[in-house]
């Protein structure tokens, strides 16, 4: 006997790329569980499925920054500060370099991230907790499907009390922006190619060089353009150096609130005759509305 329940959640987070640096994503989970029924005549109870393996789901993934810890450009060692660690990407064009609470990371084994081996990991993670009349899991993450444009970008929010406040989580949105109460298509992939791949900053939160907390290995392979951000937050300090070319620094908190009053203020200065309407998104289904 087969279960299963479609968009069970959404998991947003940021994962380490040989190719293309920190990436932020979104994917939609799907469950299938095998199994025989139970005294219940069930499977398993949709209440426990919707809970139980969402917060399983959760806690492994979301909100995280993803490491594929047999990349050979990665680099996790203990940092001087209790329960936290200093993860550096060594790629040659985009070394990322980070400290961050354990907790914000996930720790995968595997040399890629992909949906394939997010999948297995969870996979494995959620079997271990389930019942024993439970035999069979199975996942599908896919990406929203979007009809038009799309960006990646990676943050964090050091006034978020759960798990936003990681600096290195992000997601895969897409937007849409009126001028004159006009949809602009060229508009749209305008912001969609500045912010791709992105890792979006807040001014507040940059430090200088001798603030920031890094690796001993970081702090000797850093590139003159490098860029240091840190804050405090309830679950720890945060520290990362981004170099310039694979980051923005917005003057403000990188809400999707406020990412769509930068944008639509970005717009109107630039031609202060016309009227901006931004509708930003934060992963899927959920977003923000800004006009000017």
């Amino acid at each position: 006997m087969q279960l299963f329940v479609n968009d069970l959640t959404v998991i947003d987070f940021s994962y380490l790329c040989s190719e293309r640096g920190v990436v932020g994503e979104s994917w939609i989970v799907d469950v299938l569980l095998s199994g025989d029924l139970n005294a219940e005549s069930m499977v398993l109870d949709f209440g426990i499925v919707k809970k139980q393996i969402k917060a399983i789901i959760d806690d492994c993934v979301d909100h995280k920054l993803v490491l594929p810890v047999q990349n050979p450009a990665l680099s996790i060692t203990e940092s001087k500060r209790s329960k936290h660690l200093y993860v550096d990407f060594n790629l040659a064009d985009k070394p990322l370099f980070l400290q961050s609470p354990g907790e914000a990371f996930a720790q995968i084994d595997t040399g890629k991230i992909t949906e394939e081996s997010v999948t297995r990991y969870l996979e494995a993670v959620i079997k271990q907790q389930l019942p024993e009349n439970v035999q069979g899991i199975e996942l599908t993450l896919r990406a929203e499907n979007i009809d038009g444009s799309y960006y990646h970008y990676t943050h964090g929010l050091k006034k978020h009390d759960g798990n936003c406040q990681r600096i290195a989580h992000g997601h895969r949105s897409t937007i849409s922006i009126f001028e004159n109460d006009t949809r602009s298509v060229a508009l749209e992939q305008q912001w969609c190619q500045r912010w791709q791949d992105i890792y979006l900053a807040s001014a507040c939160d940059q430090v200088t060089l001798a603030e920031i907390e890094l690796s001993d290995f970081a702090e000797n392979n850093l590139q003159p353009d490098h860029q240091f951000f840190s804050y405090y937050a309830p679950q720890g300090r945060f520290d990362i150096a981004v170099r310039a070319g694979v980051s923005e620094v917005v003057d403000c908190d990188s809400t999707v609130e406020l990412l769509a009053d930068y944008i639509a203020r970005q717009l109107k200065a630039q031609n202060s005759d016309n009227s901006f309407k931004v509708v930003a998104y934060e992963g899927v289904g959920k977003g923000a509305i800004a006009s000017v």
